[in-house]
This record gives C-alpha cells, sequence and structure tokens, in this order.
C-alpha cells in the first residue's frame, strides 16, 4: 500500500513529538519492514531541511534527509499539481498540495493527524493509529 505521509507524521517521528510520536513511530518502521510504502511530499522534505538545518546544522540536516530517503519515495510537486490544487475546495493550500502530489503518484492514501483539513479528500485519509491497524489487517470500528 502506498501512503504520503503528511508534514507533521514525519516531524512527529523524526523529533519524537509527545503524544503523537507513540503513534507515528510504528509506521516507520512499517516503512522499514517494506510493509508500507512511504511517500513524501518534495514540500515535506524541503520543510524537513530547513527546521533540521536551523536546529542541527547543515551535516546532521543532510544526514538525516539521506536517511529519510533511503525510506521514502518523493512525490514530486509540479505545475499540473499545484494548478490541480488551486482548484480543491481545501481550506489550506499546502494540504491541497500534498494531496494532489498523492494522487499524481499513485498513492492510496494520506496519513495525517489532520483529518479535518482532509475531509475533502478523494484518497483514503488515515490517522496514524487506523493505517498501522489496517497495515496489520485490523479491523477498526467507526474508524481513528
Amino acid at each position: 500500500m502506498k501512503v504520503l505521509f503528511d508534514t507533521n507524521v514525519v516531524l512527529d517521528i523524526l523529533m519524537k513529538r509527545a503524544p503523537h510520536a507513540e503513534a507515528a513511530i510504528p509506521l516507520l518502521v512499517l516503512v522499514e519492514q517494506k510493509k508500507l510504502d512511504g511517500l513524501l511530499g518534495a514540500t515535506t522534505v524541503t520543510t524537513i531541511h530547513y527546521l533540521a538545518h536551523k536546529s542541527l546544522g547543515s551535516t546532521a540536516a543532510r544526514k538525516h534527509l539521506r536517511t529519510l530517503l533511503s525510506l521514502f519515495d518523493v512525490a514530486p510537486i509540479t505545475w499540473d499539481i499545484l494548478s490541480d490544487a488551486l482548484n480543491l475546495n481545501f481550506t489550506d493550500f499546502e494540504d491541497a498540495v500534498l494531496h494532489e502530489a498523492a494522487r499524481h503518484a499513485g498513492a492510496e492514501g494520506i496519513v495525517t493527524r489532520d483529518l479535518k483539513g482532509f475531509s475533502k479528500s478523494k484518497l483514503r485519509v488515515y490517522s496514524p493509529l487506523e493505517l498501522i491497524k489496517t497495515v496489520e489487517g485490523q479491523v477498526i470500528p467507526g474508524g481513528g
């Protein structure tokens, strides 16, 4: 299953942000084990580099990005994706861009903590816990 990771889910993992990391870190394990095909938006990669560079320095930021890029594919951001995102009725343009990048890259879903922000998604939207349970084959009554 190919799923795009929203920027905050990736930051939850990398920064071990409580309480969100508890649900998000097992997703990284699933990607490492190839049980989940992880996808990052190109804008997520640039955001992570910016934040890591500011807090850890250039060398460490590049090291962390190389690790991420060894695990995840990257959904490009193109003119078509930006144009399609403008035509969506999303409240947040960044969410619309990630959605369209995922859709154009053939993702089956998006994993995010911001389920409301993706309420108009054409793709399946998962909370981190819901995605873990889905990949592990568990049924989730009532979602989330």
